[in-house]
């Protein structure tokens, strides 16, 4: 099963492309990259199952908890918010599925897509390059995540090798060392090595003693300031921990494998959208049609 975080590569398109339009005038570059990177990676990966899962907003249960998260990034650009729904379109056009529900982001959806085609016997490849998503990868290697820019395919092994700590403690970490891509704040002057050593000696956040004399085999340098400030910032670690633990349990999203099976692109369906769009010789790229 694959499972593609919509948004990064929506994002990359419209960043790596000059501005485009359709005739109508409807911008285009995000919706045209993001639609030929679905394209090349139906065909190279040798997709039988798939889905793409979207945000419904820019809003999400988290700015309930936290007002904060993700206010940095301020409101997405004016001609990138009508593509989102053309992307949607070009999606289902190609014949996958897409998901997207209110109150909650395409990396809780790829969580509780992921957890529930698992139950069904399946495994699962998740195409991203957002690191919280690695909290999702499976020591058992049933589930991994792809980063279609570098090509690299991680499990398990890859997770710790680049974050230094299993895959279930991704959130923890994040805790720690804070994310600023989604305006999420760690613990003041505690790095990665800090951080995954700690994580690596004691498991959890909680778990972390305050008494640096506790830290003697952790192999943190300045164990007694680090230990200091993870305690004096315990509580916000904790607070952003749970902001960065995605749902596994997103409430009426149904999955069927069987219905996410992808049997090709609907030329029905391909043929008006791109002739509206201007787009003359991207359906050629298309190597399987339902």
């Amino acid at each position: 099963m694959h499972l593609i975080d919509g948004p990064v590569y929506v994002f990359r398109a419209y960043h790596s492309l000059p501005a485009m339009s359709a005739p109508d005038g409807t911008p285009t570059n995000a919706a045209y990259g993001f639609a030929n990177t679905l394209i090349r990676y139906l065909d190279v990966a040798g997709v039988t199952h798939a889905a793409v899962a979207f945000d419904f907003s820019e809003k999400s249960f988290r700015n309930a908890i936290e007002p904060g998260y993700k206010a940095q990034r301020g409101e997405p650009p004016p001609d990138l918010v009508p593509q989102f729904d053309l992307c949607m379109q070009v999606v289902r056009a190609l014949g996958v599925e897409v998901f997207a529900l209110p109150d909650f982001e395409a990396d809780d959806l790829l969580a509780t897509l992921s957890e529930r085609l698992l139950a069904q016997r399946a495994s699962a490849v998740i195409v991203t390059t957002d690191k919280d998503l690695a909290q999702l990868v499976r020591e058992d290697g049933r589930v991994t995540v792809y980063d279609l820019a570098r090509e690299e395919r991680r499990d398990a092994d890859a997770v710790r090798a680049r974050f230094g700590v299993d895959p279930e403690q991704i959130p923890d970490y994040l805790g720690l060392v804070g994310d600023a891509v989604d305006n999420l704040p760690g613990v003041p002057g505690v790095g990665p090595k800090s951080a995954s050593a700690a994580l690596r000696r004691f498991g959890r956040i909680e778990a972390i003693p305050a008494d640096a004399s506790a830290w003697s085999d952790a192999g943190v340098r300045g164990a007694a300031s680090v230990a200091a400030r993870i305690a004096a910032h315990r509580e916000r670690a904790l607070r952003t921990r749970a902001l960065a633990t995605l749902r596994r349990d997103v409430p009426g999203l149904a999955a069927e494998l069987g219905g996410l099976a992808w049997r090709g692109a609907d030329r029905a369906a391909i043929e008006p959208l791109f002739a509206r769009l201007g787009w003359g010789k991207i359906a050629t790229r298309i190597t399987r049609w339902a």
